[in-house]
């Protein structure tokens, strides 16, 4: 455990499915006697794809064999360009892994964490993680993001029991992937934001413990863009401990609130419409790296706003009926199943014009002190889009291929996603939503003079 950041170990003792983590070069090799203390199993069998393979799954079976641990055929997945975060795919894979009844082990990135976890929890087993590449944080989390019919959801399902980061693997993975997760985890600036409002508005109460495992921590790991971007392996080794620490935050409070807000809703948003560049797939993590900056932007006009004048009944008067928002779900999306799951999800925290008015109230009250934490919670937008463009991620909604037209409309589409309760959403509350984004698009907005650029 001496390879682990004090918060680590800390996090460990509070989750119950994550018993053993080890982060740094060279520590692959405690791999086999972290299984066999916490995993004993007659056979375990190697999960993941042709690249991620290569990057551990011989160095994986040596070591096993080494210790005399008996492994299965390994289950090489297949994608074209590569394999995709689809809930089929899972199925399928649980039901080799019962008929086997071989403990998996997911060597690969998030899509291979994700479609093991989610197996593995189907055929009721544990599986333990090794990561190629410091690309999200969802390797210690609970739940698995993937695609069911198409819309993007989190099954929830139990972490990995055991996590062996070697940074020499995941050294050696493609370039980029590292912006990629840089970009996940600069995401927490925004989540922290969201659920600070969401707590001072009795929407969603903080949950100390996890809260302050991501964001007392949070400038640390991301204030080395450039040198991640050369390799440095301390800054790596930084950014996979931020990324791990999110996930295990995740564990503690039992869903991805300390790790995900409006940033990740824009991101969802844009997974969902299989969003590509030049034919690929665009990243999660540049998604949520692209919707950070969309908040942080909009964070910054919400603070230029005068508050005083805001009146919480009159503004809750004119909430929109559940009539109104269906019709605006059905404008927003036109395809059936993400039509469907937006409106689901967006009448299960509509609430009436009661509880919007409440929401005025407190805010109204809390405005001095709440906005006051926001100014020292949150850097300036220009500031964190010059640290991705320094780790070599998209720094922009033309990176990903999102116009500027698709963009401002997507500020009133990510809302819709998500029942969480956002900084969209109070822009939403008080009426100033349309406002806000025409101001970001407008000239010397955020957006607009990125656009110019």
């Amino acid at each position: 455990m001496d390879t682990l950041d004090q918060q680590l170990p800390a996090a460990l003792r509070r989750v119950v499915t994550t018993q053993d983590m080890r982060v740094g070069a060279g520590v692959l090799a405690a791999l086999p006697p972290a299984l066999q203390r916490i995993l004993p199993a007659p056979c375990y069998v190697i999960v993941a794809d042709e690249n991620t393979w290569a990057a551990a799954g011989p160095q994986v079976t040596q070591l096993l064999a080494a210790a005399g641990l008996a492994t299965a055929a390994p289950q090489i997945l297949h994608g074209t360009p590569r394999i995709r975060p689809q809930a089929e795919t899972a199925r399928g894979l649980a039901g080799t892994l019962r008929a086997g009844a071989a403990v998996p082990i997911a060597v690969g990135a998030g899509v291979i964490n994700d479609l093991v976890k989610y197996a593995a929890s189907l055929a009721g087993l544990s599986y333990a993680c090794v990561p190629t590449a410091a690309s999200m944080d969802g390797y210690a989390a609970s739940g698995a993001a993937l695609r069911d019919d198409g819309f993007k959801r989190t099954f929830d399902c139990p972490a990995p029991a055991v996590v062996v980061a070697d940074t020499d693997v995941i050294a050696t993975a493609p370039d980029g992937m590292a912006a990629w997760g840089y970009g996940d985890l600069a995401g927490k600036l925004v989540a922290g934001a969201d659920w600070v409002v969401a707590d001072a508005l009795g929407e969603d109460k903080v949950n100390d413990g996890p809260f302050a495992l991501v964001q007392d921590n949070l400038s640390k790991w991301l204030k080395q863009p450039e040198a991640i971007r050369r390799g440095d392996r301390a800054a790596l080794e930084g950014l996979v401990r931020g990324l791990l620490t999110s996930g295990l935050a995740m564990q503690v409070h039992g869903n991805s609130r300390p790790a995900s807000g409006s940033d990740h809703q824009f991101a969802h948003l844009w997974e969902m419409e299989g969003l590509a560049v030049d034919g690929e797939p665009v990243s999660h993590g540049a998604c949520v790296g692209v919707g950070c900056l969309s908040m942080l932007a909009a964070y910054e006009w919400l603070l230029r706003q005068d508050f005083g004048a805001i009146a919480p009944a009159a503004l809750a008067a004119r909430a929109p009926s559940q009539a109104a928002l269906q019709a605006e779900v059905a404008a927003a999306f036109a395809v059936p199943f993400m039509a469907d799951n937006a409106e689901r999800e967006t009448l299960a925290k509509a609430g009436d014009a009661a509880a919007t008015g409440r929401r005025l109230q407190a805010l109204q009250q809390c405005w001095p002190a709440l906005s006051a934490r926001l100014r020292q919670m949150l850097p300036k937008a220009r500031e964190v889009q010059q640290w991705l463009q320094a780790v070599g991620g998209p720094a922009g909604a033309a990176d990903i291929g999102v116009s500027a037209q698709k963009h401002a409309a997507d500020y009133r589409r990510a809302r819709l996603i998500r029942r969480r309760y956002t900084a969209l959403d109070l822009l939403h509350d008080l009426g100033w939503l349309d406002d806000a984004v025409r101001s970001l698009f407008d000239a010397g907005g955020f957006w607009r003079t990125e656009h110019e650029a």
